[in-house]
C-alpha cells in the first residue's frame, strides 16, 4: 500500500520529527498537574506538523538541521497551536482535528491561558537558538497573526470585497506562518540571502494556497472536515470563490446576491444560497486556477535550486497541500 505524500514525507524525516516532538513535550513539561493533563491531551492531537515540516526541509535546502532549526520548528508549531486555542475559545468551537479543544473541557479562561502558555514557551525556544533574528521572527510573526485576524473581523463588518483586501488577510493569518518557517531555517543554517529569498517566496505561495483550499472546503458538504458548511459566512467572512463571483457585475442576480452578503444577519437558507451561487458561477474553478498559478510559481522557485531529495519534497508539500481532502 503506498503512502500519500505527506506520510511520504514525514517518514523521510522521522528522526528529525522526533526530535521536534520530544523537544516541544520537553519545553511544555510543567509541575502543575492541570496544565500537564491539557498539555499532554494537546500533543496527542498534534494535526500534520506541516509548519515544522517546512521548517525541516528548508533547512536540508539550505544547509543543515541542526539544534537552532529543532528550536526554531519547535517555537513556529507552539505559537500556531497557540493562535488555535485562542481561536477556539473565539469561535466557541468544541471539537479540533475530531478532538475536543481546550475550552470545551475545560473553560475559556483556563483556554486562554494555556494558550498565553504556549506562547511563552514559544518565545523561550526562540530565545535559546541565541539568534537575534530568530527571536525577531517570532515577533514578528505573532504580531502578523494578530493583525490578520483584526483586518479580517474589519473587513467582515465594513464589508470590503476585494481581492488585495483578502489577500492581504490570508497573507498575514496563513503564508506569514509558512514564510517564518523558511527564515527562521535559514537564520538557523546561516543561510541568509538570495536563496532564502527566493525559498521565502515559495512559502508565501504554499502559505497562500494552504488558506484557499481551506477556503474552498466551506463550500461542500463533508464532516471530515470538523466545521459546517458555511461556518466562514456565519462568521461574516467572505473567501475567495464567492469574492470572486460578487466582483463579477456581469453575473445575473449580481446586486441582489452583494446586498444578500452584506446582510448583518444570515439564515442558513441565505447562507446556502450564496454558496450555491458561487458554486454555480465558476468560484471554485477560479480558486483552483489561482492555486495553479501558485504552484507553478512555486516550482519555478524550488527549480533554482540544485537537484536535492529536500527541493523534491518541497514539490510534493506543495501538491499535497492543493489536493489534501481535509
Amino acid at each position: 500500500m503506498s503512502l500519500n505524500p505527506i506520510e511520504e514525507i514525514r517518514r523521510d524525516i522521522s528522526a528529525d520529527l522526533d526530535r521536534l516532538t520530544d523537544r516541544i513535550a520537553e519545553c511544555l513539561s510543567t509541575g502543575n498537574p492541570m496544565l500537564q493533563a491539557i498539555v499532554t491531551a494537546n500533543l496527542r492531537n498534534k494535526g500534520k506538523l506541516i509548519r515544522p515540516m517546512t521548517v525541516i526541509l528548508a533547512a536540508q535546502l539550505l544547509g543543515e538541521v541542526n539544534e537552532k532549526v529543532i528550536d526554531s520548528a519547535a517555537s513556529v508549531e507552539l505559537l500556531h497551536n497557540a493562535s488555535l486555542i485562542h481561536d477556539d475559545v473565539v469561535d466557541a468551537s468544541r471539537t479540533r482535528r475530531g478532538a475536543p479543544t481546550v475550552n470545551a473541557v475545560w473553560d475559556n479562561h483556563i483556554a486562554v491561558l494555556v494558550g498565553d502558555y504556549y506562547v511563552s514557551t514559544s518565545m523561550q525556544l526562540a530565545i535559546r537558538t541565541g539568534n537575534v533574528h530568530i527571536i525577531e521572527a517570532v515577533c514578528d510573526l505573532g504580531r502578523r497573526l494578530s493583525l490578520g485576524e483584526l483586518d479580517q473581523i474589519y473587513n467582515a463588518r465594513y464589508h470590503t470585497l476585494t481581492e488585495d483586501a483578502y489577500f492581504q488577510i490570508i497573507d498575514f493569518k496563513t503564508a506569514s506562518l509558512f514564510k517564518a518557517c523558511v527564515r527562521m531555517a535559514a537564520y538557523a543554517c546561516k543561510a541568509d540571502g538570495p536563496a532564502a529569498d527566493v525559498l521565502t517566496r515559495y512559502a508565501e505561495l504554499l502559505g497562500q494556497a494552504f488558506q484557499i483550499r481551506d477556503d474552498i472546503f466551506d463550500y461542500f458538504d463533508d464532516t471530515a472536515i470538523g466545521k459546517p458548511t458555511g461556518n466562514d459566512l456565519r462568521e461574516g467572512k467572505i473567501t475567495l470563490p464567492l469574492l470572486h463571483v460578487l466582483l463579477n457585475d456581469s453575473l445575473p442576480q449580481h446586486e441582489e446576491m452583494r446586498a444578500l452578503a452584506a446582510a448583518e444577519e444570515l439564515s442558513d437558507a441565505d447562507i446556502e444560497r450564496l454558496l450555491k451561487y458561487a458554486r454555480d458561477n465558476g468560484g471554485i474553478e477560479y480558486a483552483y486556477r489561482r492555486m495553479a498559478e501558485m504552484r507553478d510559481e512555486a516550482v519555478g522557485c524550488l527549480m533554482t535550486f540544485p537537484e536535492h531529495h529536500a527541493r523534491q519534497r518541497l514539490m510534493q508539500l506543495f501538491d499535497y497541500i492543493i489536493d489534501r481532502n481535509y
